[in-house]
């Protein structure tokens, strides 16, 4: 299929690709779109090419359907036994390429990035928005354990609120853990936390029962970032691996993508689908066109700045095709 020649073989075209990205970028180009502003790119993007990608909100701030993954720019990739590809990553996604990463994402109204708190990703973060004047939002996740007091992760929210963060959710790996030991109070409290401070704030699960359990606890999140991709694809979880703890199973597996269509047809929050191309055994027109059928309100993808462009066009094509989807839009 052209998607998956595309991505085999991107170093093929990473000459190309630093080519168009080393072009001029209007900066801002994500949210000028809203407001139906035009943008030049000295013809790298059509103007007005941003405004072809809609939003949804979170509370008030405007987020594209199509989110733009943090971990191929924190080099930390989900590569199954394939270890070179974390180098391969390092190597390719210098600062100067994250840089035309995020003003390429801008320009294709892609409008907001999901990534970890990664302090040299941080400082290039700050970069883009206070030297290039980029607009892109940001919704972070803290690594500060979550315990006692909550006061290492205080610390860090505090920091990522005064840096400047769009908003903050707890990291899925820290409420896998929280809920697997009952520690909803625990996991409330680290919720309730960032909106203190006056941002929105969110829970991002591997795990469903994360999910189900917040939403039985009555926890305050404005929004869930939830694996979600389906399992028709050759290295999906066989059976027996299903029923595995959450522990045994790779992040990027959804373990059981009915039981999450059926739980969050119940769930009336924002919902962000991540892993939603399996680490990259789905091809995105599959994934988002699953992701949004089967009822979140919008995807986070993982992309090099090539291959930005065309997964633009095709979430905004799956987006506007899910018009029969059982789960109204939340966001």
């Amino acid at each position: 299929m052209p998607n998956e020649i595309t991505r085999r073989t991107f170093l093929s075209r990473s000459a190309l690709a630093t080519a168009v990205g080393a072009a001029p970028l209007a900066a801002g180009a994500g949210r000028a779109a809203e407001s139906g502003g035009e943008h030049d790119l000295s013809g790298t993007v059509p103007s007005g090419a941003a405004a072809a990608l809609p939003t949804g909100r979170i509370r008030d701030l405007p987020v594209s359907r199509l989110l733009l993954g943090g971990n191929l720019l924190t080099h930390f990739t989900h590569s199954r036994d394939l270890q070179y590809v974390y180098r391969l990553a390092e190597h390719y996604n210098t600062e100067e390429k994250i840089l035309e990463t995020l003003a390429l994402a801008e320009a294709h109204g892609v409008n907001t990035l999901v990534i970890h708190t990664v302090p040299r990703t941080m400082q290039i973060l700050k970069r883009h928005r206070h030297e290039r004047g980029g607009q892109i939002n940001w919704i972070i996740c803290p690594t500060a354990p979550v315990e006692g007091d909550l006061a290492a992760y205080r610390d860090q929210v505090r920091e990522l609120v005064d840096d400047g963060v769009d908003a903050v959710y707890l990291w899925g790996v820290r409420a896998d853990a929280l809920t697997a030991t009952g520690e909803m109070e625990l996991l409330a409290r680290a919720v309730e936390l960032p909106r203190s401070l006056g941002v929105p704030s969110g829970v991002g699960a591997h795990d469903l029962r994360v999910i189900q359990a917040c939403e039985k606890a009555g926890v305050d999140a404005d929004f869930y970032i939830k694996t979600f991709h389906h399992h028709r694809y050759p290295s999906a979880p066989r059976p027996e691996q299903v029923v595995a703890p959450i522990s045994e199973v790779p992040g990027y597996w959804c373990k059981d993508p009915d039981e999450v269509v059926a739980t969050m047809a119940t769930v009336q929050k924002p919902w962000i689908a991540f892993k939603v191309m399996a680490a990259g055994a789905i091809p995105p027109a599959d994934a988002f066109a699953y992701a949004f059928g089967g009822g979140a309100d919008h995807v986070l993808a993982g992309m090099f700045d090539f291959e930005i462009a065309e997964d633009a066009r095709l979430a905004a094509a799956a987006a506007a095709a899910a018009k029969d989807r059982a789960r109204p839009w939340r966001s």
